[in-house]
């Protein structure tokens, strides 16, 4: 074994106290696990977690954000279709309200539709499969969330400075940001 000298900040050896008090394990078998454990994760460790993740990161740890499985979002929206396979008009209401204070929060965090959709992405509701200046090439995994998506682009863009144009495909809708 080598032997070495570490000075420690404040902080450190407050963590290390507390480490110790709770696994019952020394200083020194503490410090060389940290030590391992950092070395197999230097890439996650050093790496820039970038505002969207520490965002997501933020909302997920308050509770305005929940992981959901991708099954359970695809059940909710084929549950709320009605007889005639057309969304309920309640639950469209109920999701234009959502988009409609999301367009309050968009209107200070994003500048171009492109931002918008890199974060939708992120979220997981879309992928962005090209990007041709303002025109974006965005693909749904079903139906209905592409159903529900689109319109959500549509609704929280409202107040953001361009509009949006809407092509829509079968699978894919095809954004362009149209600026006055």
């Amino acid at each position: 074994m080598e032997r070495i000298t570490v000075s420690l900040d404040e902080d450190a050896v407050t963590a290390l106290e507390s480490l110790t008090n709770r696994t019952e394990r020394s200083q020194s078998e503490l410090v060389r696990q940290a030590l391992s454990f950092y070395a197999a994760n230097f890439e996650a460790a050093t790496a820039d977690a970038g505002p969207n993740l520490e965002s997501y990161h933020r909302m997920l740890s308050s509770g305005e954000h929940v992981l959901l499985d991708v099954d359970f979002l695809h059940c909710f929206l084929d549950y709320v279709e009605n007889a005639d396979g057309d969304p309920d008009p309640e639950f469209v209401e109920a999701a234009d309200r959502v988009a409609a204070f999301h367009a309050r929060e968009y209107e200070e965090r994003f500048d171009s539709l492109g931002e918008l959709l890199d974060w939708l992405s992120f979220c997981g509701f879309l992928t962005v499969r090209e990007s041709d200046g303002e025109t974006f090439h965005v693909v749904f995994p079903t139906a209905s969330v592409k159903w529900f998506m689109t319109g959500f682009v549509e609704e929280s863009t409202a107040r953001l400075p361009f509009a949006v144009e809407v092509d829509e495909g079968v699978s894919k809708v095809i954004f362009t940001e149209v600026r006055e």
